[in-house]
């Protein structure tokens, strides 16, 4: 009678053990997926969840660290592929005390939890019932998973740089990257020894995925940008989080294309989620407040590029160097006709469709016979070369350089927009940066 009294409190035991544990588990999975029903844990139960956070302040002082959750997320995968589930929910349980707006750590401790008492099917793998009342949720969290496991096997070659970046330039001190089919933002640091990857992000996009075209459509545009100005966060609302980063959208070909809009920003994510799903801003790029943190105190304004786009292909400095040698050969020669004033073999490398700053070519070129003519204005150099080739249904070269007169140390910074013709690279737009 004692062994079989023994054996049926052992069996309670078991039986308020699962329950706790599954009450748990729907209780974080509820507040994950913002399904807030009544749901209470005991005080009982060793693990216990940190409230949300509210503020700004909250959010910055809980997550000092750049990429450091990520990192952590990924080794708790790690162990789950190694079937280390018990440590991997230790270390999933402290990943969430640390950072309780963190939705997909919150979403795989719940399926840790859950995994105790039975199998689990899927990423999420919750009750039909709260899964229908937070199915967006769960497909964006579900998505998110899948693209920051997929950052892992896809890890840029060591000392690659996306082949856009022909040649960046020692006033180039750092760039930015995002590649929107991976949601990754890659950080830059360039040095007269090279350009070297310094960190990558998981990102979010707009809503309506990317290449924007008019003002309202929640997309990301594609293309060649620079960071203009660094926003105060005090002024910004907390969607914005820790602070912001605009960008030039709409650049110059973007304008000669008939693109409208604006107002495109490199920027955090509210105090209440730690990142956003994956497709979740009006056309901004978002990324982790501690993340972003960090760019802010790494990239310098105006000389910072960013770009955007998809599928980046990764390629060693070294096989960009024809690409760099034959355009600067064209550049040169662009620089040998001016310093010479030689006026008709200058204009020939324009295109017939050149504007810039409400100029045509014919206007343009009356400007600039008379810069040749001005007594005594002194023939110029070339001086931090930046070639940054954007490729889609037409192939452009932006560079940008600084343009000394002889005898000076200092002059003025040009940023040039070249398009290959039929016949060879032409100057569609010119102007001071």
């Amino acid at each position: 009678m004692a062994a079989a009294l023994a054996n049926d409190n052992h069996s309670n035991q078991l039986v308020m053990s699962c329950k706790q544990k599954s009450s748990l588990w729907i209780t974080v999975l509820a507040l994950v997926l913002g399904v807030y029903a009544d749901f209470s844990i005991s005080a009982t139960q060793e693990v216990k969840l940190k409230p949300k956070l509210k503020s700004k302040e909250k959010a910055r002082t809980t997550n000092p660290v750049d990429g450091a959750a990520e990192a952590r997320l990924i080794e708790v995968y790690r162990m789950i592929g190694a079937a280390d589930s018990r440590n991997a929910l230790r270390k999933a349980e402290k990943l969430v005390g640390d950072y309780p707006n963190f939705q997909l750590a919150q979403l795989v401790y719940g399926d840790l939890l859950a995994a105790r008492s039975r199998p689990l099917q899927n990423i999420g793998d919750v009750p039909s019932d709260m899964a229908k009342i937070g199915a967006q949720n769960l497909m964006d969290l579900r998505a998110e998973s899948q693209l920051r496991l997929a950052a892992i096997k896809q890890v840029p070659p060591p000392d690659a740089i996306p082949s856009q970046f022909v040649s960046l330039s020692s006033r180039n001190k750092h760039a930015i990257a995002v590649d929107t089919e991976k949601a990754r933002l890659y950080l830059f640091e360039n040095t007269t020894t090279g350009t070297r990857l310094l960190a990558n992000y998981y990102i979010s996009v707009g809503k309506a995925g990317v290449g924007k075209t008019v003002e309202g459509d929640q997309r990301t545009p594609l293309g060649v940008y620079f960071i203009t100005s660094n926003l105060d966060p005090k002024t910004l609302k907390d969607l914005y989080g820790s602070g912001a980063l605009p960008i030039n959208y709409p650049n110059v070909l973007d304008l000669r294309r008939g693109k409208t809009g604006g107002g495109i920003w490199l920027h955090g994510t509210p105090s209440s989620q730690f990142s956003r799903a994956p497709q979740a801003t009006d056309g901004c790029v978002a990324v982790a407040n501690p993340d972003l943190e960090r760019i802010i105190r790494t990239v310098e304004i105006r000389t910072t590029p960013m770009l955007i786009g998809k599928n980046l292909s990764w390629v060693r400095p070294d096989k960009l160097a024809s690409q760099k040698k034959q355009f600067s050969e064209t550049l040169q020669t662009w620089t040998n006709a001016k310093r010479n004033g030689r006026e008709n073999e200058l204009l020939q490398f324009y295109a017939s469709d050149f504007s810039a700053d409400g100029k045509d070519l014919n206007s343009f070129s009356m400007s600039l016979r008379a810069e040749l003519k001005k007594p005594g204005s002194k023939p110029a150099s070339l001086k931090d070369i930046s070639l940054i080739r954007w490729s889609d249904e037409a192939d452009t070269m932006v560079a940008t350089f600084g343009e000394i007169p002889d005898g000076e140390k200092v002059g003025r910074t040009v940023r040039q927009y070249w398009q290959h013709r039929p016949g060879g690279w032409k100057i569609i737009y010119e102007g001071l940066v």
